[in-house]
């Protein structure tokens, strides 16, 4: 063969191999998404939930149409009783105090603890705990001497009340902050982010292993002492995750705390959003908390609770940064979804473009708003375990349903400023 028949034998056989090469890179997303199967949901959802969730899955998902660059769709999840059934913020302080882990603070002066604290209260925590140890130890909450410091610690988390009955708590922003939410992160001032954790984790193990309605004695008096992973949740996350969505949870319990708690269900500690601390050196967790949108830190005014999530939900997903993250965002820098069961997620709930799942526990505002479904984007579930009765009385949402800013009632509104009328409570478990 001549040298010249050669080099054209070798382009041909290059542009050959160029244009197979071509088709290839050509066909490949069409062959990928003949292969992309979209999860389906198990059953357990009531009515027809897990067809509209499913109908969300199957229109926001990475195969309705295959496109593997294109930004994946939002998906936000409450914790508390939305993801698990009962309370881990609950869990974890009926933990510290059964294990004695919380500290002194600084001069025996428990207004440093939280600016909300009333002198009430102050003293009544000063009086049960002040002569069991020394400013920044620990406190003996677990043991004989120190039961009278638990049921204080426990009465001012659990009802915003000293044992005497007076109010524990006042002056706050009900919109943005909820003091007794707050107060538990606070209470672990002196810990680091790595010791809570573990903190967490031996909470959680107690909590699993306890049967389905086990009580545990803290202090003097009992409380409640068992959690659980909701099933259809869990499957639920699963698989918007696997159909490409980016999901979140947004907590009003310690930010360690739900990081450990959310391993279970795939949701790393980077998509985990709870209530922050700042810290001091040496990563100790100090009194104070990071702020949100005009809020600074330490300033204490605002954490992910009603407005606060919509705040930090815009920062941390969306990268909205200062006083704009306090506000609703344009739908293109929303969440498509977002589930949650009490007041404390009416904001974030409202933002989600697409759908929104409601767990029923029978809380005014929220459900006010999810009965009246007014954009038909709506829909509620009995909680899974324990499931609430029927409340008898219809939801008074044209009259007490919305708490205000300065903790007054009012009627809960539309977008129109139209106001919602009162409303029957019609998803719940039949008896039986």
């Amino acid at each position: 063969m001549t040298p010249r028949r050669t080099v054209r034998r070798l382009q041909a056989v290059g542009a050959a191999a160029a244009i197979a090469a071509g088709t290839l890179v050509a066909t490949a997303p069409a062959a990928q998404a003949a292969h992309c199967t979209t999860p389906r949901l198990a059953a357990g959802w009531y009515g027809d939930n897990q067809a509209r969730l499913q109908q969300l899955i199957d229109q926001y998902g990475k195969c309705n149409p295959y496109r593997p660059g294109r930004a994946k769709p939002v998906a936000v999840f409450d914790w508390d009783n939305t993801v698990v059934k009962n309370d881990v913020g609950d869990a974890q302080m009926y933990w510290l105090l059964r294990n004695g882990k919380i500290r002194q603070p600084a001069a025996g002066d428990w207004t440093a603890t939280s600016r909300y604290l009333t002198p009430a209260a102050a003293r009544a925590l000063a009086d049960a705990c002040g002569a069991l140890a020394r400013p920044g130890a620990p406190l003996p909450t677990g043991t004989p001497a120190g039961a009278g410091c638990a049921d204080e610690l426990a009465a001012v988390y659990g009802t915003a009340a000293t044992r005497s009955g007076a109010a524990a708590f006042a002056g706050w922003d009900h919109r943005t902050i909820e003091p007794a939410y707050a107060w538990l992160p606070q209470l672990m001032q002196g810990w680091t982010a790595r010791e809570v954790r573990g903190f967490a984790a031996a909470a959680r193990a107690e909590n699993l292993a306890a049967p389905v309605g086990a009580t545990q004695r803290v202090g003097t008096g009992t409380v409640t002492g068992w959690v659980r992973y909701y099933d259809q949740q869990k499957d639920l996350i699963g698989g918007l995750r696997k159909a490409g969505f980016d999901v979140w949870i947004s907590s009003a319990s310690p930010q360690p705390v739900v990081e450990v708690w959310a391993e279970e269900v795939g949701v790393g500690a980077d998509h985990v959003i709870g209530i922050r601390n700042t810290t001091a050196s040496g990563g100790k967790l100090t009194a104070h908390l990071q702020g949100c949108g005009s809020v600074k830190d330490g300033a204490d005014t605002m954490i992910t609770y009603i407005d606060g999530k919509r705040c930090w939900i815009n920062k941390e997903v969306f990268g909205v940064r200062g006083a704009a993250a306090e506000k609703v965002q344009p739908a293109a820098r929303r969440q498509v979804f977002a589930a949650g069961d009490s007041d404390t997620d009416v904001s974030f709930l409202r933002d989600a473009t697409a759908l929104r799942l409601v767990v029923n526990r029978n809380k005014n505002e929220l459900m006010c708003r999810a009965y009246d479904d007014s954009d038909g984007k709506w829909i509620v579930n009995p909680m899974f375990i324990e499931p609430k009765k029927q409340k008898t009385a219809p939801y008074p949402c044209s009259t007490t349903g919305y708490v205000d800013h300065d903790g007054t009632a009012g009627p809960v509104r539309r977008g129109d400023t139209s106001v919602v009328p009162d409303q029957t409570d019609s998803v719940f478990q039949p008896a039986g």
